[in-house]
């Protein structure tokens, strides 16, 4: 399996590179410090596998993702991170990660996921795992018997939708096929009509809302 290792941290690429090099059947054949770089990479080396960090300088993880899954949809993305929160989860994988595991994991369960997701299997990290079946077992739509949003139409509740699981304008716009100005004015008639103050509290107002 052909590998591309996207980290901007020398140290931590060196140890996966070192790890890498144990094994038989798991070849790296580039390293990026940077999502630009991880493009460019990925776009001359036709890897099997991109094993990518989620903060990197210029162009982040989750966004190189999203253009690597757009113009080959055989290369696959595992997510190596720190991050554990439930946002950088399911963000990337929406853009098309096929896994996510935490640096903190073993060596034995990193070359397991690698091998699992060239293989064109999905995995994540044991907490990972555990947090997503709690998520996916709770409601995530807007409540629409609440009077709160009686005013909002139909296109509104699906976007106030998206706001509450933590899309952006873009994300929203891509999903929806529609232009980003378009769903700036949805966002500011859904502010207003909720008569909240940006995004986060219209949010909030949601999850209170499921929460009762």
């Amino acid at each position: 399996m052909r590998i591309v290792i996207a980290e901007d941290h020398p140290l931590f690429r060196s140890g996966v590179r070192n790890l890498l090099r144990t094994t038989d059947d798991l070849e790296v054949v580039g390293e990026a410090a940077s999502g630009e770089e991880a493009l460019e990479l990925v776009d001359r080396l036709q890897p099997d596998l991109v094993l990518m960090d989620i903060r990197m300088p210029g162009i982040n993880g989750i966004e190189a993702t999203r253009q690597i899954k757009e113009k080959h949809l055989a290369i696959e993305v595992l997510i190596l991170t720190m991050f554990r929160d439930d946002q950088s989860v399911f963000t990337a994988m929406r853009v098309g990660a096929k896994g996510y595991v935490l640096k903190d994991s073993d060596e034995e369960e990193l070359l397991q996921s690698i091998r699992m997701v060239g293989s064109g299997g999905a995995v994540f990290s044991s907490d990972i795992a555990g947090r997503m079946m709690h998520y996916f077992s709770q409601p995530h739509t807007v409540p629409a018997d609440d009077p709160a949003f009686s005013e909002l139409t139909k296109r509104e509740m699906e976007i106030l939708e998206r706001i509450t699981e933590g899309d952006s304008n873009a994300e929203i716009a891509a999903r929806l096929h529609i232009s980003n100005k378009t769903v700036a004015n949805y966002v500011s008639n859904i502010l207003n009509k909720l008569q909240v103050t940006d995004r986060n509290a219209a949010k909030r107002l949601v999850q209170k809302s499921r929460e009762d």
